[in-house]
Formats: structure tokens, C-alpha cells, sequence
């Protein structure tokens, strides 16, 4: 069934691509490169904030025209996908690692190695190491931000569980605290989180809160591992509390419609919670109230986010150089580098862009938090495939199909083929 959609996905975006070739052939009639952008919905604003950059790009290098696309989450894989194994990819992708690092190691990406220079290295820092798959560099970063956790101030006070939140400082927690906070939740009736495995989005914020409760890790010496002693001490943890009824497992949701959930008081708290999806699912109906992720000893390893651009390989020499410049234009513009990062609502790549969000009290509280960044692993081989097994174990754990010590070495085998 799958490759059946995939072949009609591919068929459509072909005659779309044939339609389409006479008014592309027009607009380079007058003597523009003409370059396609497709861009995922992460500046959230229907994007204008993708029309205004092309606007300014295109009056300072009026020989370059940019056609934008967007691309929702849900779908925009699948047609990512159908368009590349059709011979139409465009041009700029603007993405997360995970995919565009796949795409550069399987040879459809061009490399941007001249673009990090000594100096450039010195001014994203590790950040570049989101960006290659060890060999290449295939992500020019535009910005970068923590993943956390969103609470709903009021439930937890009628519950009596705001007593094991720490609101000074980072707000570092301890996994005691936490589970004693999902505990008096679940016996006032709501329920604490929701360990969503319907799916792969989102599923970081699964992993970090696993990862984190027993201060495990699931990547070691390149390989894919839940099988650790704190990943099963979590996982137990997690499927107690859900026995009691204090947590729950979506085994039919993925992290769109968990976030939904917590927008709508349905739940106590949120596992996805970053700077786009703040805004996204904003309420002004209760308190959203922004916490790390819990650990064993109260300093946690966090995922994070980085956004950036990648150039495909589109045998049109001319194309990929106008792509190139779009791309540092976006993000090394003095003026429109800013703007496009403000817009992103996370933090520079380029630690010579400063501080833009002024006084703003929860800038300050995330940027404090990014020292507690985890070691990146979305680039190493075979994250796709882990990815899948991910959400299928936590499956497995909560229908108790498989014991937790079962599950683990399952997902260790199969994530490592």
C-alpha cells in the first residue's frame, strides 16, 4: 500500500512538474534563474515571513527569482520524498537535520563545504556538528533552541502537585519529584502527561523524557541502544504510572495532537513542547509554565532544535549557485538574518548576532538552558529506521505485548540492522 502511494505521489508530482514546465520556461525567459524554495510551516505566520525574505532577497539580487512552496508536516515527507525519486526536488529545503543530512549521505544534496570557513566554525560552534554527516557539510543553520516541557500551572496547584516544581533559577527537577507530581495528578483525577507512539512526530520528546529519568542515553559507541539499565528503569516507571492512572500512552497520536490535547486541558502537561509549538499552541485559558525535562540527579540532558537550509542537487550548476546565495542571505544578512531567526523563535546559529530578544523574561530562562544540550544524534546512520522502532517498543511496553526487558533488546536489534 505504501509503495502504491508513494508511485501515485511520484506520478502526480511528475505531470504537476510537466504542467508547470511552460510557465517556468516563461519566467526564465527573461533571463532569471529561477529557484524553488520549499519550506515546512516553522515561522507560523502563513508565510509572510518566507514572502518578505524572498521580496528582499530578489531587489538586492534582481537576477534571481524565488518561487516559495509550503509543505505541512503531516505530508510534506511523503511528498518530499515523491519528488525527489521523481526528478523534481527543489531547489532549497528549509528543515531539521534528521532528513536533510539523509538526503546529503544519499548523494542528492550539493555539499557546502566552501561555506564553513575557520571563522564561520568559530561563530556557530557545536552547532556545526548538526549540520555533516561526518564527511560533508549539507545544513547551512539558521537557528537552534532547547526542547522542554510545558506544565499547566493551575491543574498542578489543584492537584497538589505545584509543591515538586521548582520555580527558581533553571528549574532543574529531579525524576522523584516528577513522579510524586504525576502521582498526585493522577489521583485528582487528571491525567499527568501523555507518552504519545501513534507515530514519529515529535517522538524527541519521548525519547528526551525516557533518556532523562534515569540519565541513560540511546546512542552509545555508534549504535542505537534502549536496552540500559536507566532506559528500562524508565520505561518500568512509565508503565507503573500508567497501570495507576496517572499517565497515559497514545498509542493512536503522535505529538500534533498530544500538543492539541494540552491546549484543551485534556491533559496536565506537555512532552513537545519548543519555541514554534509556544506559539502554536498557545491558550490564555490557564498558565503555561516551561520546565526542563526531570532527571535522577536534577541536571538533564536536553534535545534541541536547529533549523537550516539545504541546496539540492538538481544538475543545473546555475540554479544551485543562485540557491546557494538565497541561503546566506537568509541566514548572514545583517538586517534579514535577524528577522528570519526572530521569526523562527529560537536563538541564532551565529553567536556574533547577540542577544535579540532583549529583556524578555522566557528568552532568558531558554537561553540558560542551553547549556544542558545533549550530545546531537538526529545526523548518525540509521535515525530513520531507530525512529520507527522507537514508537513501536513504547507500544509494546504499554500494551505489555512485551515485557520492557523484551521490548529493549528488540529495539536494539532491529534500530541496528
Amino acid at each position: 500500500m505504501k509503495k502504491i502511494l508513494l508511485l501515485a505521489l511520484v506520478m502526480l508530482v511528475s505531470f504537476s512538474m510537466l504542467f508547470a514546465q511552460g510557465s517556468k520556461e516563461a519566467a526564465s525567459s527573461d533571463g532569471k534563474t529561477v529557484i524553488t524554495w520549499w519550506a515546512f510551516p516553522t515561522f507560523a505566520d502563513n508565510g509572510a515571513t518566507e514572502k518578505a525574505l524572498i521580496e528582499a532577497f530578489e531587489a538586492a539580487n534582481p537576477d534571481v527569482k524565488v518561487n516559495l512552496e509550503t509543505i505541512d508536516f503531516t505530508s510534506g515527507p511523503q511528498k518530499l520524498t515523491a519528488a525527489i525519486e521523481g526528478g523534481a526536488a527543489p531547489d532549497v529545503l528549509f528543515d531539521a537535520p534528521g532528513r536533510i543530512i539523509e538526503y546529503g549521505a544519499n548523494g542528492r544534496l550539493v555539499n557546502l563545504d566552501s561555506l564553513f570557513t575557520k571563522d564561520y566554525l568559530a561563530d556557530i560552534g557545536g552547532l556545526a556538528n548538526a549540520c555533516t554527516d561526518g564527511n560533508h557539510y549539507y545544513m547551512y543553520p539558521l537557528s537552534s533552541a532547547p526542547f522542554w516541557m510545558s506544565i499547566n500551572k493551575e491543574m498542578w496547584e489543584k492537584a497538589g502537585a505545584w509543591q515538586y516544581v521548582n520555580t527558581e533559577g533553571d528549574r532543574l527537577w529531579t525524576t522523584e519529584n516528577w513522579a510524586k507530581a504525576m502521582e498526585a495528578l493522577g489521583k485528582a483525577g487528571y491525567i499527568g502527561c501523555n507518552v504519545y507512539c501513534g507515530g514519529q512526530g515529535g517522538d524527541q520528546g519521548t525519547r528526551a523524557l525516557v533518556n532523562n529519568l534515569y540519565s541513560s542515553t540511546i546512542y552509545k559507541d555508534g549504535k542505537w541502544t534502549a536496552n540500559t539499565d536507566g532506559n528500562k528503569k524508565a520505561l518500568e516507571l512509565l508503565v507503573g504510572l500508567y497501570k495507576n492512572g496517572a499517565i497515559d500512552f497514545g498509542r493512536g497520536i503522535a505529538a500534533a495532537d498530544e500538543l492539541q490535547l494540552y491546549q484543551q486541558e485534556m491533559i496536565a502537561s506537555t512532552l513537545c513542547w519548543g519555541t514554534s509549538n509556544a506559539k502554536n499552541y498557545k491558550s490564555d485559558s490557564y498558565t503555561q509554565f516551561s520546565v526542563p525535562f526531570p532527571s535522577e540527579d536534577g541536571v538533564p540532558e536536553l534535545e534541541y532544535l536547529a533549523n537550516g537550509f539545504c541546496v539540492f542537487d538538481n544538475k543545473d550548476q546555475a540554479k544551485a549557485d543562485a540557491a546557494i546565495r538565497f541561503i546566506k542571505f537568509v541566514c548572514d544578512d545583517p538586517t534579514w538574518g535577524p528577522y528570519a531567526v526572530k521569526a523562527s523563535a529560537a536563538f541564532p546559529a551565529r553567536a556574533s548576532f547577540g542577544n535579540l530578544y532583549g529583556n524578555d523574561a522566557e528568552y532568558a530562562l531558554l537561553a540558560s538552558w542551553t547549556k544542558y544540550y545533549g550530545p546531537y544524534y538526529n545526523t548518525r546512520p540509521k535515525f530513520a529506521q531507530m525512529r520507527t522502532q522507537w514508537w513501536n517498543m513504547l507500544q509494546y511496553v504499554s500494551t505489555g505485548d512485551k515485557t520492557v526487558a523484551k521490548a529493549v533488546a528488540d529495539f536494539d536489534t532491529e534500530a541496528n540492522k
